[in-house]
C-alpha cells in the first residue's frame, strides 16, 4: 500500500501562489496515479489534478487548468502542486491521494490510499 504525506498549506492572498507536496512512500508506489482532491467548507470533496507516476501524464479539473501544475520529482519521491492566481474559491483541505485507474478518472471511488490533507486559505 502507498502512504501519502502532504505539506505546503497556508495563507494567502488572492493572486497568489502556492506549492503543495505529496510524499509517498511503499514498495509500489510509482505504478500508481497519484491525484489531488479538495473539500471546501460545506462542499463535497472534488477532484483537482492527477499525475500518472510511471509516465507523467497529467490531467485536470477545469477549474484549475491552466492555473495550477501538478509534477513529480523522482528523486524525492514526491508530487507537488503548483497553484498560481489563487482565488478565494480555492480554499479547502486538500488531500492526496493514490489508485491504479486511469489518469482522466475524477471520483473518488477507487482510490486506495488518502493522506490526512493541508489546509489552503486564500484571502480576498
Amino acid at each position: 500500500q502507498v502512504q501519502l504525506v502532504e505539506s505546503g498549506g497556508g495563507l494567502v492572498q488572492a493572486g497568489g501562489s502556492l506549492r503543495l507536496s505529496c510524499a509517498a512512500s511503499g514498495s509500489t508506489f510509482r505504478s500508481y496515479v497519484i491525484d489531488w482532491f479538495r473539500q471546501a467548507p460545506g462542499k463535497e470533496r472534488e477532484f483537482v489534478a492527477a499525475i500518472k507516476w510511471s509516465t507523467g501524464t497529467t490531467y485536470y479539473a477545469e477549474s484549475v487548468k491552466g492555473r495550477f501544475s501538478i509534477s513529480r520529482d523522482n528523486a524525492k519521491n514526491t508530487v507537488y502542486l503548483q497553484m498560481n492566481s489563487l482565488k478565494p474559491e480555492d480554499t479547502a483541505v486538500y488531500y492526496c491521494a493514490a489508485d491504479r485507474r486511469p489518469v482522466t478518472t475524477t471520483k473518488e471511488y477507487g482510490v486506495e490510499s488518502w493522506g490526512k490533507g493541508t489546509l489552503v486559505t486564500v484571502s480576498s
